[in-house]
């Protein structure tokens, strides 16, 4: 079983996110913008899904550590006083009006030899149960993970083409500018300067949008770290996030290791042998119940008639003192057939434990077909974006001189700035998004 620093370095090698800070300060302390790691570490630290999983697992292994003692014999001890007043038989069929106080101690133990392994396959299930506790609880911590790292990936995107909108809004209010100065010397007409500030209102726009959409972005990642202020939410962009693509790993091979390496995988497995031995456990209904029994106990009686020349109490408990040895067999014989039923629900509930693996399993290769697809296709978009860019960048230039020089109009201007701001935008979000689907690969590929 991988150790949760096992699952955040594979996570963080996956996104090629190796420029951020680490600082260990606590979710309520916390200062600056929020490194990939300290938002896992909060994320796992707080999330309450984690702490309900864990009490769960506690009471499993609970269960499991009973199921175990139940192997060892039993011992109790009894203490009876019994007051008897009036007609009080003293002899054989001799009574006499008296007071009476009888005192009983007994100290008894016992085993069970043999129920036909009923405790055996308890103990097995029981490991079972609390092994997929164990599972499930490393299930939801990598999901924990894979969420966190979605919603910061997502604000990485979204911080980055919020900068591509203010570049470009700067661009157009730089040609603003520069239209002005032509203006004021009458150089050009005033009119021209109006679809300028158009495309000024329409960028400025496309930024607020941009912002708001960030800004949401960033809620939703302090709402899954559980924050109590997120106003102030930002994550810290890497230097440089590197333009060279992570390998594409191949979802067949990915998914053989996922059947062998998944938690969720193995969870199901062991619901399902957890079902098996309780089979076995109803079937032990079938056969005889083999116990070993002892007893250890003595008596003291007093009465008023004789009280004079009765014993001690010590003297009578040690008189009195016995103790006997058995083996008790219990032999079913008809049980109204509860026994019977007991085993075929326990059959259903192992065939719905079998569809349940197999639906796991269906759904693990549906979800690495698809995140392997959307790569591919994330990753032929990069490229084309990449080409694009150059070419747009060649365009925007070549359309920017003949504008300054007065050559072009400002549709063809604006055209080419939209164009080379539409294929970055693009590359960007195609960037991410391949990213995302191998690093979804590769969770499922540890």
């Amino acid at each position: 079983m991988k150790t949760l620093q096992d699952i955040k370095k594979s996570l963080f090698t996956a996104v090629w996110l190796v420029v951020f800070l680490f600082v260990p300060l606590t979710a309520s302390s916390h200062t600056g913008p929020w490194s990939l790691e300290q938002c896992v570490d909060t994320a796992l630290a707080k999330n309450r899904n984690i702490k309900m999983q864990q009490l769960t697992g506690e009471n499993r292994r609970i269960a499991y550590e009973q199921a175990r003692m139940d192997l060892l014999p039993n011992l109790n001890a009894s203490l009876g006083q019994n007051f008897g007043f009036g007609r009080t038989e003293v002899g054989y069929n001799q009574t006499e009006n008296t007071n009476s106080m009888n005192t009983n101690l007994r100290l008894s133990a016992g085993i069970t030899l043999f129920d036909g392994l009923r405790m055996k396959y308890n103990i097995d299930a029981k490991k079972a149960d609390l092994q997929a506790s164990e599972a499930d609880l490393e299930k939801i911590k990598e999901d924990i993970v894979l969420s966190v790292s979605t919603a910061f990936l997502q604000a990485l995107m979204n911080k980055e083409l919020l900068r591509i909108t203010e570049e470009q809004l700067a661009v157009t209010r730089e040609a603003i500018l520069q239209r002005k100065a032509l203006v004021a010397t009458g150089r050009m007409a005033e009119g021209e300067l109006y679809e300028l500030q158009a495309q000024e209102a329409k960028e400025e726009l496309s930024r607020v949008r941009a912002e708001n959409t960030l800004k949401l972005s960033l809620l939703d990642l302090a709402q899954i770290l559980d924050l109590d202020d997120f106003r102030n939410m930002d994550v810290l962009m890497p230097e440089h996030l590197t333009e060279n693509k992570p390998d594409l790993l191949l979802p067949e091979d990915v998914y053989s290791k996922a059947l062998q390496q998944r938690p969720e995988v193995r969870s199901s497995e062991y619901k399902l042998r957890s079902s098996e031995k309780n089979v076995a456990i109803a079937r032990s209904g079938y056969y005889p119940t083999l116990s070993f029994y002892g007893t250890l106990g003595s008596d003291y009686f007093y009465s008023s008639l004789n009280k004079n020349t009765q014993s001690t109490f010590e003297k009578q408990l040690s008189n009195n003192l016995g103790s006997s040895v058995g083996l008790s067999l219990n032999i079913p014989i008809f049980n109204k057939f509860e026994t019977r039923n007991r085993v075929r629900t326990a059959k259903l509930s192992v065939e719905n434990n079998r569809l349940e693996m197999e639906n796991v399993k269906l759904a693990l290769r549906k979800t690495i077909e698809q995140a392997y697809q959307n790569a591919v296709a994330a990753q032929a978009r990069w490229t084309a974006a990449g080409e694009s860019e150059k070419a747009a960048q060649e365009a925007f230039r070549f359309a920017q001189r003949k504008y300054d020089a007065g050559r072009a109009t400002q549709y063809e201007f604006f055209q080419a700035k939209n164009n080379l701001s539409q294929v970055l935008l693009e590359k960007t979000q195609a960037k991410y998004e391949y990213i995302f689907r191998t690093m979804i690969l590769e969770r499922y590929n540890r």
